[in-house]
């Protein structure tokens, strides 16, 4: 197993020094124990695992708290609600889309519109001034 500081750490999960010790404080990361007679804390490879894993869950849109419960759920077999997380965030995800969707389909009729040729200002302009 791979022994490393917090920055190697950090450096390896793809986060800042920061960031550790802000999912530390939040529960999500453990904090080992400094060695006796001093030195730095010493982390390993399931240490990195586990920040990528925040990191990904992350990127899916999950909160920090969905993740802490997500991580507990790891260790049990309550597999239900791990599946009704993923679930909520699918439909969180699928609004957004829809919305982004309305969206797109605005600016692509003002970006029609502005070059249509018609006299006057883009009306992509006035659109978002309004």
């Amino acid at each position: 197993m791979t022994r490393m500081t917090i920055a190697r750490l950090a450096e390896a999960g793809g986060v800042g020094v920061e960031t550790v010790r802000y999912y530390q404080r939040r529960g999500l990361v453990d904090e080992p124990a400094r060695p006796e007679g001093g030195g730095f804390r010493s982390y390993g490879d399931g240490d990195v695992a586990r920040l990528r894993f925040i990191r990904s869950a992350q990127s899916a849109g999950f909160t920090l708290e969905e993740i802490g419960e997500l991580l507990l759920l790891d260790a049990t077999t309550d597999r239900a609600r791990a599946r009704q997380l993923a679930q909520s965030r699918i439909a969180a995800l699928d609004a957004r889309i829809r919305d982004m969707q309305v969206s797109r389909d605005a600016l692509a009729r003002l970006a029609e519109d502005c070059g249509s040729g018609s006299p006057g200002p883009c009306p992509i302009v006035a659109a978002f001034e309004g």
